[in-house]
């Protein structure tokens, strides 16, 4: 299969990655990237076919990705109307807050299209994407959509397009989160008298490991939490105070305002 790449960025760059270790022939994969030192880099990196416009990588696609930033996306459609009229290529797009609808504005009525959000973790090839398809998708093109969506990682498929703004939020955007988590503990060791190399070690492997053993375990992560939950020990103190402070409502006005600023997007 030809897939063409609409941006050359991080994500983009993943996913690239991600189909180079499930064998896919690097000459297959088009890119198209206006920055010239970022095309000489992926050249580079990849040995994929480079492109300063995106008419030229789209021209011998059947899939094309579209990894732009939500800002530029109607230009960029604009651009591609012509092609996709003539080569009827399936079109992914991990812009965010773009709906269906007005992707299909833009490039035309005869624009197949798959909206999915994937997330950086797909960097290591461990990241996961929540997708969901236009219903006049081929069984073959759903497949062939989930395939290279998994060079990513895990993909989940959304049946409702309007819960695509919440996946951004919650994993999307989730790996900041997590980020952020990390960071502020760091702060806080260095703050109980911790150097701070010591502090952030510390606060990166426990991070790290606890992820593993979540993502290793059939249990959910509220039974993990109660095993390492003394009665009147340190974590339930520390745990006790994150009550207090209201952490679960914190966190759900976060993702809260995530999903909002997705549908924001979406109007353009």
């Amino acid at each position: 299969m030809g897939i063409a790449f609409i941006g050359g960025g991080n994500m983009a760059r993943s996913m690239i990655a991600g189909l180079k270790r499930r064998g896919v022939d690097p000459h297959s994969i088009a890119v198209a990237e206006p920055v010239d030192a970022l095309r000489v880099e992926l050249a580079r990196e990849f040995g994929v076919r480079l492109y300063a416009s995106a008419q030229a990588a789209a021209a011998h696609a059947d899939t094309l990705v579209l990894a732009v930033k939500p800002q530029v996306i109607d230009q960029v459609c604009h651009e591609l109307r012509s092609v996709i009229a003539e080569t009827l290529p399936m079109v992914i797009s991990i812009a965010a807050g773009v709906t269906m609808a007005r992707l299909k504005a833009e490039l035309g009525p005869l624009a197949r299209i798959v909206r999915a959000m994937p997330n950086t973790p797909a960097l290591l090839g461990v990241g996961i994407t929540g997708w969901h398809a236009a219903p006049e998708l081929s069984a073959i093109e759903r497949a062939q959509a989930e395939s290279i969506l998994q060079a990513c990682g895990e993909t989940v498929y959304i049946e409702h397009e309007a819960q695509m703004d919440a996946v951004t939020a919650v994993s999307g955007s989730g790996p900041a989160y997590f980020f952020l988590m990390t960071e502020a503990l760091t702060a806080a060791g260095v703050a109980q008298g911790l150097p701070l190399q010591t502090a952030a070690r510390l606060a990166r492997l426990t991070c790290a490991g606890a992820g593993a053993m979540l993502n290793a375990s059939d249990e959910p992560a509220s039974t993990l939490r109660e095993r390492v939950t003394s009665p009147g020990g340190t974590t339930q103190a520390a745990l006790a105070s994150f009550q207090n402070d209201h952490f679960a409502a914190m966190v759900g006005r976060a993702v809260d305002a995530a999903t909002r600023r997705g549908q924001e997007l979406a109007q353009g």
